[in-house]
């Protein structure tokens, strides 16, 4: 079944909102498209509209924080992340406050938004940023879990959310722990480190995989900041080599960071599928996946050439 994380996300909030009263939500203009519109309805006294100004967002935010308040900040991915940067980083992490920046609308598949719209480096700059933890949901029900802990994870938070509607892949009675990974599928010849929407691609890799007769092993990180070292290391242990997958720049995100783990930890061939050093393209959801090399047929072929097979 697929679900959008969104609509998982506004429900979840809504949700949050009745048990902690401490919880306020900010929105720039785009609570209908995010979903946390509802939260405002229902509680306009904990909800403030500040218009297109990302900047002035988080800096309102970060004053709420200090007040001993979690403010909740709402926009697309690159606008979040882009926009209000020296405001993230100078009155956000650096003071440590328990700002929670929720970017929706994140990678490639943002409605024919084309460039402007599309965010690719978003994982990269929140994991280069001192004490700021970096959540990247693969479903939606893991995207619901991940909004009700937000309070309770210290410090400043970026949860990366996507528009469409993705397949779900965490299993039932799963519970989303911070910091932990989680093994969707056992393997011996290689294994597939994914996160966010390409962990369903990921799946559906390795079922291609194993129609070929290669074992692929995929191991799912919601939490890509800390990174579950433990269990990227173990992974590369039990296959001896590693493709990692993202719906982002290869560039500092998720196959960068595995692949500082396991340099300094336990070297291993680390192959990375994401979108190349360029910009996002204005087109298809689909088509735009695929042109960019983010698809599953990509994760397969990456698998194949890591193991030194070559498709007739």
């Amino acid at each position: 079944m697929s679900a959008a994380m969104r609509d998982a996300y506004g429900a979840a909030l809504l949700e949050l909102g009745g048990i902690r009263p401490d919880v306020v939500v900010l929105d720039a203009d785009l609570g209908n498209s995010i979903r946390c519109d509802a939260f405002g309805q229902r509680y306009p006294e904990r909800y403030i509209e500040v218009g297109i100004a990302e900047q002035n967002m988080v800096g309102v935010a970060a004053g709420l924080a200090a007040c001993g308040l979690v403010p909740v900040v709402n926009s697309f991915a690159v606008f979040a992340v882009c926009r209000a940067l020296d405001q993230i980083r100078t009155s956000v992490c650096q003071p440590g406050l328990p700002v929670k920046i929720v970017g929706s609308y994140s990678g490639l598949a943002v409605s024919k938004g084309g460039s402007t719209h599309a965010s690719v480096e978003d994982i990269a700059i929140m994991r280069a940023l001192p004490g700021m933890t970096v959540i990247v949901p693969g479903d939606a029900a893991e995207a619901a879990q991940a909004t009700r802990l937000l309070p309770e994870i210290p410090g400043p938070v970026y949860l990366r959310l996507y528009r469409n509607a993705v397949p779900a892949v965490v299993p039932e009675g799963y519970r989303f722990q911070p910091g932990r990974a989680v093994p969707l599928r056992p393997g011996r010849d290689v294994a597939i480190i994914s996160t966010g929407t390409m962990t369903a691609r990921a799946m559906e890799a390795a079922r291609r995989l194993a129609q070929r007769g290669v074992e692929a092993a995929v191991l799912h990180v919601p939490t890509v900041k800390p990174l579950d070292a433990e269990a990227v290391v173990e992974a590369a242990e039990a296959c001896g080599v590693v493709v990692t997958a993202e719906e982002h720049s290869v560039i500092g995100g998720l196959g960068a960071a595995v692949a500082e783990c396991l340099g300094e930890r336990r070297p291993t061939p680390v192959h990375r599928v994401g979108v190349p050093d360029r910009y996002g393209e204005s087109g298809p959801d689909e088509a735009l996946l695929a042109h960019m090399g983010v698809d599953a047929a990509a994760i397969e072929r990456q698998a194949l050439a890591a193991l030194g097979i070559r498709l007739p």
